[in-house]
């Protein structure tokens, strides 16, 4: 319903079917009881409603709760005059055309019942059941909360925990809200745009969340004509000329009609014009509206492999709009929306948007929550089964809602839990990211490996040490893009935590929330280590400053050095410092001047550039002892690539005593973005213990890479 509810005369009505009469219903229902056996006909209209979407729905519950509903409200009335009854009734049939299950409804027909008239809990439990008395008390709580801006975090706060118990009392909370805003007009209008702000900036997002597309677009116009009735009356103008005038979408719905006939896909197209807020919104992002941006087609389809079909052929015959086209089905939407879009140019250059679904997905598109039917009844084994970030896995738990309420656990302060939310909910969740095992994170756009650690692990984020963005390293500040596959890396000590300067790089609340916690209950923790902090200009060494060769020896041809055989005259034989071989690498000697060999491994980047510039090079190997292994000591330098954190140099250095191996040299390079890199030229007592060493140190908390140095190398 379009914001013209605000001004019933404003527009033309631009909806199919009519608007209940809501004073005719009131009048019937101040007519008295009526025989058992028929219901009354003020709340026939919901009846109706209901059996449309579930046939064999028994009305008698919702009869005997009009009866109590109607008998109670007898004699009070509304400010605009209406008895109050028209107003349970109105909020029923919202959630009755939406989809929604009889405990649902029979709870909407009492929910002003306890808080407004002397029904009491105990007697709606007793007549009507458990559920429904929860449902309604739920309800009666969030009705008693004052909703000025002084109680607003509070306020929330008990909205949330209320909808976190079952998801039906912010559904009912919702519809109420909308016939309020209907007839929001007879209120003073300082009070219309206090209650359209709380509508706009709390109602709206979860509406949103909870996937509710036909209640969220008729709140968002209602509120826009209150809070911003000019820029509502130039849309409505602008709406109102086109409204009489022939649709510049009909050629192009007959044009697509007709090619999937022709393909042989049964489907419904249709014109879906766009709500008061829609038509701003693109008014303002391009300029200037086409004629056909007043709507968009919809086309609705059988199975999911229709519509993939249907876009097929509407690439095929129409010229595509490739950046319009998002798949919404391989990849749905936080609040359960499932959709393909795409944009085609149609006769005469005309640009149509297009929407294409299944019928379920309509209905879960326009009613989201509401839709799914009595929430109960999903598979509990299927939803214990699945992950918590399953968005789909509990109808009354949705993911997203799971992480607002550990949030407000989390944040004992109410106004800083508000700030944070209310940032959060004016945000477009706009990007899907993916876990290394599949897992869809929803985030908000320019959301980073911060964000993403939190919404994957919870407070065992606070040990993340760095990520890989699909496939390569990237620190915890990146920017995530949709569609990006994270890995998330996490140090083994339980007991690090994050730094504040994580807080710059945080966009949701469960990172902000929980970075913030963890440092108000660590005030005296120190930062992740950093490079260099032991010395002036960010170094640290042992002995000699960088990487050590081993001494040259002189051979003969198919002599040793230093456990070498090389094939040539007699020379100087060494062992190459820019990738320090050892045993069993594949190795090459290279001719340099004074006719002497350096040794190299195979793949070392200075044997390419040696050979480009002439020198020659000999076939090399190592002295075959023991099976081919060497039990020879020898010398290496390895370089450690790990993310800054307390006690990184002390744990990597008990690896490497562990391993027997002697620290000759070690230099720590100045920091650069919390990433560390440790340079170490080690002496080993046998070669063949190389790969466990390098493995040790791997396994160190914040090593991501450990790898053989390559130092450039002297081409003389």
């Amino acid at each position: 319903m379009s914001a013209e509810a605000a001004d019933p005369a404003a527009v033309p009505r631009r909806r199919s079917r009519p608007r209940i009469d809501l004073r005719r219903l009131g009048r019937v229902a101040l007519l008295g009881p009526v025989p058992r056996d028929r219901l009354p006909d003020a709340i026939g209209h919901v009846a109706d409603a209901h059996r449309a979407h579930h046939p064999d729905a028994d009305l008698g519950t919702l009869h005997r709760a009009y009866v109590l509903a109607e008998s109670s409200h007898r004699g009070q009335m509304r400010k605009s005059g209406e008895p109050y009854i028209t107003h349970p009734l109105a909020v029923t049939l919202i959630l009755a055309e939406l989809g929604a299950e009889t405990t649902t409804l029979t709870a909407s027909l009492l929910h002003d019942t306890v808080e407004d008239t002397e029904v009491t809990l105990d007697q709606v439990r007793e007549q009507f059941g458990e559920e429904v008395c929860y449902l309604v008390d739920g309800v009666t709580k969030l009705e008693k909360v004052d909703y000025g801006a002084a109680a607003e975090p509070e306020t929330f706060r008990k909205m949330l925990v209320a909808t976190g118990n079952d998801v039906r009392v912010m559904s009912i909370k919702l519809a109420d809200r909308l016939h309020n805003m209907r007839t929001l007009t007879v209120m003073r209008p300082e009070k219309q745009a206090r209650i359209a702000k709380v509508t706009r900036d709390v109602l709206i997002p979860l509406a949103e969340r909870l996937g509710v597309q036909a209640l969220k677009t008729e709140l968002e116009d209602l509120v826009f004509a209150i809070l911003n009735p000019e820029e509502y009356e130039d849309t409505r103008a602008l709406i109102a000329e086109v409204t009489g005038e022939s649709d510049p979408l009909a050629p192009i719905a007959d044009s697509v009609r007709a090619t999937l006939r022709e393909a042989g896909i049964s489907a419904e197209v249709l014109i879906r014009p766009r709500h008061f807020v829609s038509v701003h919104r693109v008014r303002r992002k391009r300029g200037e509206l086409r004629p056909t941006d007043f709507g968009r087609l919809l086309v609705l389809v059988g199975e999911d492999a229709d519509c993939y079909a249907v876009l097929g052929e509407l690439h095929t015959c129409f010229t595509p709009v490739i950046s319009e086209f998002k798949d919404f089905i391989a990849a749905p939407k936080f609040n359960l929306y499932q959709s393909l879009h795409t944009a085609v140019v149609g006769p005469e250059g005309a640009v149509a948007e297009v929407l294409i679904r299944t019928h379920r997905m309509h209905k879960v598109a326009e009613a989201g929550v509401v839709a799914l039917g009595n929430p109960y009844a999903h598979d509990p084994t299927a939803a214990q089964q699945a992950e918590p970030s399953d968005e789909r896995a509990d109808p009354t738990r949705p993911g997203w809602l799971s992480r607002l309420l550990d949030w407000q656990e989390s944040a004992t302060d109410p106004d800083t839990f508000w700030t944070t939310l209310r940032a959060d909910l004016a945000q477009d969740r706009e990007i899907t990211v993916f876990g290394t095992d599949g897992r869809m994170l929803g985030l908000p756009a320019g959301a980073s490996c911060v964000d993403a650690a939190y919404a994957q692990h919870g407070e065992r984020a606070h040990t993340c040490i760095g990520a890989r963005v699909n496939g390569r390293l990237a620190t915890l500040s990146t920017v995530l893009s949709d569609g990006d596959t994270v890995q998330l890396l996490l140090a083994q000590d339980t007991a690090s935590g994050p730094s504040p300067e994580w807080l710059d790089h945080a966009r949701t609340p469960a990172a902000r929330i929980a970075i913030t916690g963890w440092l108000s209950a660590h005030p005296d923790a120190p930062g992740p280590e950093t490079q260099g902090a032991d010395g002036a200009d960010g170094r640290t060494e042992s002995a000699a400053d960088g990487p050590q060769p081993t001494a040259p020896a002189r051979t003969r041809s198919g002599g040793r050095a230093a456990n070498v055989v090389v094939d040539g005259p007699e020379n100087l034989t060494r062992l190459a410092g820019c990738c320090t071989p050892v045993p069993p690498d594949e190795v090459v000697g290279i001719v340099v001047r004074g006719g002497a060999v350096t040794v190299h491994r195979q793949e070392c980047p200075a044997v390419a550039r040696m050979r480009e510039i002439g020198r020659a090079s000999v076939s090399a190997r190592w002295r075959d002892e023991d099976g081919g292994r060497d039990t020879a000591a020898c010398r290496v330098t390895l370089v450690a690539e790990s993310f800054g954190r307390p006690r990184l140099l002390a744990d990597l250095t008990e690896a490497i005593a562990t391993a027997d191996a002697a620290i000759v040299s070690a230099t720590v390079e100045p920091p650069s973005e919390q990433r560390v890199r440790h340079t170490y030229t080690l002496q080993l007592p046998d070669a063949a213990g190389l790969p466990a060493l390098m493995r040790a140190m791997r396994e160190v908390a914040g090593v991501y890479d450990v790898s053989r140095a390559q130092h450039p190398a002297a081409t003389g």
